[in-house]
């Protein structure tokens, strides 16, 4: 038998199956979406891509204890017209680059400041380095270190931040019928390629965990209830796992508009089914990534149809 000190360090960890974390919700939302942005950061590992997955603090409202990919809502701050002159493109190209013709070009450019802003705060990785600026760089990790907040930190020393690395991947918004959270999102997601002098750590505040993994693995560690994941990283990690390496996940995000996914839930025989553009009962009729159109919450969680090889296939 396990004693006690070893179950919690399992459960802290990950290691330790865990079928309770996550709650239906029947809620019916009617505030707007939040703006919001989430970095999926992908390297080349000895088996191929890896991905960045940090487990939300137990005590969180929003996701407490699910591996996520980095990322939070919009701030004022990100918005702010001097971000115009530290970004190495204008409003109107991060604008474009969105494909969102109804969002505002601040709004737009914010929404790329918050990713990498997330990025740092989350798990201590500072994307958008320009390599030609190594002596602001390390100005600013030490204001960081010193205590400044992100914005802050910029703030005192003239870095600019290179948004090119940054590329769009596809935006998730989430439906008022929201199933595992009582909060509504309006998701951009970014892949980026991580710098290999860049090192991910978790912060012990809103996050516990910082995991490298293979797509392919952690899906097989989610059938195991090794870890959980929610809908949105479930299916991310399902198109992701299609993928050899980085290069190939950014190549066909640069090559494509990223398509909006709006997940349409209803109750079938009593289970909670989320479908996704493609699926026979979606509005969408043209499937906006690989793998399965919809998930049904059993057994506390949410899996497809047909079980793994659905994920994995």
């Amino acid at each position: 038998m396990l004693d006690c000190r070893t179950l919690i360090q399992r459960f802290r960890v990950g290691c330790y199956p865990i079928d309770t974390l996550m709650e239906l919700n029947t809620e019916l939302l009617t505030t707007p979406p939040l703006d919001a942005a989430t970095v999926v950061m992908l390297r080349d590992g000895p088996g191929g891509l890896q991905v960045l997955l940090m487990r939300r603090h137990q005590a969180s409202n929003v996701l407490g204890g699910v591996y996520v990919f980095p990322g939070g809502k919009l701030d004022p701050e990100d918005q702010l017209p001097v971000w115009q002159q530290r970004l190495s493109q204008d409003s109107a190209t991060l604008h474009q680059r969105l494909n969102e013709p109804e969002l505002a070009k601040e709004c737009a450019a914010g929404l790329f400041v918050a990713a990498m802003r997330e990025a740092y705060e989350e798990c201590r990785v500072l994307l958008g380095c320009d390599p030609h600026q190594t002596a602001a760089t390390g100005q600013v990790l030490q204001a960081l270190r010193d205590g400044q907040n992100w914005h802050q930190a910029f703030q005192s020393h003239a870095l600019r931040l290179l948004t090119e690395p940054l590329v769009p991947w596809c935006r998730w918004i989430t439906p008022r019928q929201a199933s595992v959270t009582n909060k509504r999102f309006d998701t951009r997601f970014f892949v980026t390629q991580v710098p290999n002098d860049q090192l991910a750590e978790h912060d012990n505040h809103e996050a516990t965990e910082a995991l490298w993994i293979q797509p392919r693995h952690a899906l097989q560690r989610y059938w195991d209830r090794e870890i959980e994941l929610a809908p949105p990283q479930i299916m991310s990690l399902v198109h992701l796992s299609r993928h050899p390496h980085a290069h190939s996940v950014i190549a066909e995000a640069q090559n494509r508009c990223p398509p909006v996914i709006e997940p349409e839930p209803f109750d079938q025989d009593g289970i909670r089914t989320i479908c996704y553009p493609g699926d026979p009962r979606h509005s969408v009729k043209q499937a906006a990534f690989p793998g399965p159109s919809r998930l049904m919450f059993k057994n506390k969680r949410f899996e497809p149809e047909s079980g793994l090889a659905a994920l994995l296939d």
